[in-house]
């Protein structure tokens, strides 16, 4: 396989070729236009790529993870739970993405997309059988470096999401969105910067008087989640307009851990500037709760603590290089009586 030309295709891979997506704005453009703008169907899509469907997961992995590696460009659209089927082929794909970036003669491929649909907070039939979230859970345990992963909250943000994501390389981008029709948040020009920042304060959405830090933060990652999030700000700011409310959006779920343990995590400064380091935080999360608290720990870093344990690490090693025995108040250590 090595040995095939074809593999490693990443120096002959071409950008793909994509209008622009503020043209399809869903609050100005028109449905004839959008048609329109598709036209003709089935020459375009001969043209300009192809459309391939089979009830099986793993083929489906398989043939997009094939194109990636090839230099071509394309898009997994399965059901949420269906996802965990193929979810060790993902895992696999984003563990060889994560090696590949050692190899300094590995030109970068076309990042493998992956859309999960039919969630499992509004889906029309199946019942409980579509009813898994996991497959997020999944790729934030292994190898998260490699993954982003994306929860847009309109459809404006899913086109700017998606635009960034076929323009990506080496990376695995899980997009997280429902098929039902929805509102509409923020228009075409305000979704770019949004989307890139991964996460941001609505202030249409809160009732802050700008004193100070609000009184209670509501987060929110996740179509329905914001949707709920957002009415749930509606209702305390009409029975309790004494509260300060903040809605913080989260596009980007990795841009939640710290930068030591994410690259793309936000700066400490920008985490306080939206959640702060001492008021109660609410996040309406589309998947388990376990992973959200897993994307957070260690935030706020205890920073004083943490000073004084690194400080007290490199005065022990010190004595020890010298005395050849621990520090006599850990040498001496006993429990507190006290206690």
């Amino acid at each position: 396989m090595s040995a095939s030309p074809h593999a490693g295709a990443g120096a002959d891979s071409s950008d793909l070729v994509l209008r622009d997506f503020r043209q399809y704005d869903v609050l100005t453009v028109s449905d004839r236009a959008f048609m329109e703008s598709l036209q003709p169907g089935d020459e375009r899509l001969s043209h300009e790529g192809r459309v391939m469907e089979v009830l099986s997961e793993h083929n489906c992995h398989g043939w997009l993870e094939g194109y990636t590696l090839t230099g071509r460009h394309g898009l997994f659209a399965t059901y949420e739970a269906f996802a965990m089927v193929s979810a060790s082929q993902t895992v696999q794909h984003s563990r060889w993405l994560e090696e590949s970036l050692l190899l300094p003669w590995r030109a970068a491929v076309p990042s493998l997309n992956v859309l999960l649909t039919s969630t499992a907070w509004r889906n029309d039939h199946n019942g409980f059988s579509h009813q898994g979230p996991g497959v997020i859970q999944v790729m934030l345990i292994h190898r998260a470096e490699v993954t982003r992963i994306y929860l847009p909250p309109d459809a404006n943000c899913l086109l700017s999401v998606a635009d960034h994501c076929f323009r990506s390389r080496d990376y695995v981008n899980l997009i997280v969105i429902d098929k039902q029709p929805q509102l509409q948040y923020l228009g075409i020009e305000d979704v770019a910067a949004h989307c890139a920042a991964g996460a941001g304060i609505w202030e249409w959405a809160g009732h802050e008087d700008g004193a100070g830090a609000p009184d209670i933060v509501l987060a929110c990652a996740g179509n329905t989640p914001t949707l709920e999030t957002v009415a749930a700000a509606q209702i305390l700011r009409e029975r309790l307009p004494e509260l300060r409310t903040r809605v913080v959006s989260v596009v980007d779920l990795v841009v939640l851990p710290r930068p030591t343990d994410h690259p793309h995590g936000l700066p400490v400064d920008e985490f306080t500037r939206l959640f702060t380091d001492a008021v109660d935080v609410v996040f309406a999360f589309h998947g388990f709760p376990e992973a959200v608290h897993q994307l957070v720990h260690g935030r706020p870093d205890a920073d004083e603590l943490r000073r004084w344990c690194f400080d007290e690490l490199a005065r022990h090693a010190a004595y020890v290089r010298e005395h050849m025995e621990d520090l006599p108040e850990i040498r001496e250590w006993r429990v507190d009586a006290g206690r």
